[in-house]
């Protein structure tokens, strides 16, 4: 480990081990600034001359303070965080540390409610001084694409379901969306996934999807029908005549893909169709 230049908060910081109090550690930075490391965090190998990692953070007084444990989210970093608190100003966020997140009332789109889960994006207030949560992450995303085309590979998380499908944060600052009718399996706020670029739109905002252009992937899917037969002793109520939605829904597959997989699997003489439904052969 390399000591930081200087006291960095919202980030991890290595801080050489200056001197021993009651209150606990005081941490060094390169430039000699230094910061407390309270008594509950410290250990033994902690001794004067040593390196330690911490991140920096404000106390309830506003002061600099370090903590070995790592929050969900750091400065700049998004996470699906759970409201703990509601006040009168905001909304206390559990991310990891003794001391709660505040979302204030100004970064919530819709008021938040204690034991639900919100996505934010922690930030540096500039009236205050200090570490916070927000939910209104549109001004933070790059409109200007770099290094994307379609077709390409992107990295994904998901943020919000809305009427047309899920939003996403691409490669940490751009805005995607995943529309509805191309999701064909079980997707959750804060997965992480590897998604395909559709379209790039004129306001900088990309459509996504998980299926990269021109990939049929009948051997995954057929492998898929036939495991979720074998679950359900191979015997289910399906066949090529069956709703599109009740096969998105049970086999996580669109009708084509689910025909396709038929098919493959008939034709290898694993399975049987009916009119009555789909069955394993002995």
């Amino acid at each position: 480990m390399q000591i930081s230049p200087h006291l960095t908060l919202g980030k991890m910081n290595t801080l050489r081990v200056d001197r021993d109090t009651a209150p606990g550690l005081y941490l060094m930075a390169e430039d000699e600034q230094d910061v407390l490391l309270p008594g509950q965090y410290v250990t033994e190998d902690m001794i004067e001359g040593t390196l330690v990692e911490v991140f920096l953070y404000t106390d309830s007084e506003d002061r600099l303070v370090a903590t070995t444990r790592k929050p969900h989210a750091m400065l700049d970093g998004f996470a699906l965080l759970k409201v703990v608190d509601v006040a009168p100003f905001g909304a206390f966020m559990d991310w990891g540390l003794t001391k709660d997140l505040l979302v204030p009332n100004m970064f919530q789109k819709t008021p938040f409610e204690e034991g639900e889960k919100r996505f934010i994006k922690v930030v540096y207030d500039e009236r205050t001084h200090r570490l916070v949560g927000t939910e209104k992450l549109g001004d933070f995303f790059e409109r200007r694409i770099k290094g994307l085309t379609v077709n390409k590979e992107a990295n994904i998380l998901i943020i919000a379901k809305t009427p047309l499908g899920f939003k996403c944060i691409v490669n940490e600052k751009y805005e995607g969306l995943i529309y509805h009718n191309d999701i064909f399996e079980k997707i959750e706020l804060g997965d992480e996934r590897i998604a395909y670029v559709k379209t790039i739109r004129k306001d900088g905002n990309i459509d996504l999807t998980l299926r990269k252009a021109g990939s049929k992937n009948s051997g995954d899917s057929a492998d898929k029908v036939f495991s979720i037969l074998e679950q359900n002793n191979g015997i289910m109520p399906y066949n090529y005549k069956s709703d599109a939605q009740l096969i998105k829904d049970t086999f996580g597959l669109s009708k084509k893909d689910f025909k396709r997989s038929l098919t493959k699997l008939q034709d290898s003489g694993k399975i049987e169709v009916k009119d009555t439904g789909i069955y394993i052969k002995d």
